[in-house]
C-alpha cells in the first residue's frame, strides 16, 4: 500500500520542480547570464589594468572610463603618448602647471605611478569625446589654420599625439578652447614655449575655428 502514496509523492514533488522552474526559471538564467558578463567585464578589467582597485580608477570622475571622458570640458587621455602624460603628471606634482584638482592629487604618485598611469592610458582607443554642430564654413577655417600654424609638426600628421606633443584630435571643444586661451594669456606654458608663440599670433575667432575642427576629428588609433 505504500508504494501508490511515494509514487504520489514523487509526482507531487516533480510537480513542484516543474512549478518552481516554470515560475523562477527566467530570473534564474537572467541571474547566471548577469554573473557572467560580469565575469567577463572583471577578467577584461583586470587583463586591461591589472588587479581591483586600480589607481587610474581615481581618474574616471573628471576624466572618464578608461581615459575618454563624457564631458567636454575634461581632457581626454586615451591614446596620449605615454611621455606627453608623464611630463603633465610631473608638472602638476612640481607645481610647474596648475590645477587645484590635479595638483594635490598628482604631489601623491610616485614615479612608478606616474610611469604605469601614462603606460595605462596612451594603449586605451581614443574616441571624439563631443562632436560639434555641423558649421563648414568654420570647419573649413579651422583646418586651414591647421595647415598655417603647422600644427602637424609637434601633434603629428593625425594630429592624434607624436613624440614631442600630444593628441588633440578629438579632444572635447570647450577644453580646446580653454588650452588655447590659457596658453595666449600666459596661465599655461610650454616648456619649448612653441605652444605659447603660436597662441598668441591667434585672435579669438581662429581659436574658435581651432577648436571646432580638431573637435569633430577622429583621432588616429595606434
Amino acid at each position: 500500500m505504500k508504494k501508490p502514496t511515494v509514487l504520489l509523492s514523487a509526482a507531487l514533488l516533480a510537480a513542484g520542480v516543474l512549478a518552481a522552474a516554470a515560475l523562477y526559471g527566467p530570473e534564474l538564467v537572467a541571474g547566471y547570464r548577469f554573473m557572467d558578463a560580469l565575469d567577463r567585464h572583471y577578467a577584461r578589467y583586470e587583463a586591461n589594468g591589472g588587479a581591483w582597485p586600480q589607481a587610474q580608477d581615481a581618474c574616471t570622475l573628471c576624466h572618464g572610463v578608461r581615459g575618454q571622458p563624457a564631458n567636454g570640458q575634461y581632457p581626454a587621455l586615451a591614446g596620449q603618448p605615454v611621455a606627453y602624460i608623464q611630463a603633465q603628471l610631473q608638472a602638476f606634482a612640481h607645481g610647474t602647471r596648475h590645477s587645484p584638482q590635479m595638483e594635490p592629487l598628482a604631489a601623491t604618485l610616485s614615479e612608478a605611478r606616474i610611469q604605469a598611469l601614462a603606460e595605462y592610458f596612451a594603449r586605451q582607443a581614443p574616441q571624439i569625446v563631443d562632436t560639434p554642430e555641423a558649421d563648414e564654413a568654420l570647419r573649413a577655417r579651422g583646418q586651414a589654420s591647421v595647415a598655417a600654424r603647422g600644427c602637424t609638426a609637434c601633434h603629428g600628421a593625425q594630429l592624434s599625439g607624436s613624440p614631442v606633443g600630444p593628441r588633440i584630435a578629438g579632444q572635447g571643444q570647450a577644453y580646446l578652447l580653454e588650452q588655447l586661451i590659457a596658453f595666449k594669456q600666459g596661465h599655461r606654458t610650454d616648456p619649448s614655449g612653441a605652444m605659447n608663440a603660436t597662441a598668441s599670433l591667434l585672435a579669438q575667432d581662429e581659436m574658435q575655428a581651432l577648436a571646432h575642427y580638431l573637435a569633430g576629428l577622429a583621432p588616429a588609433v595606434r
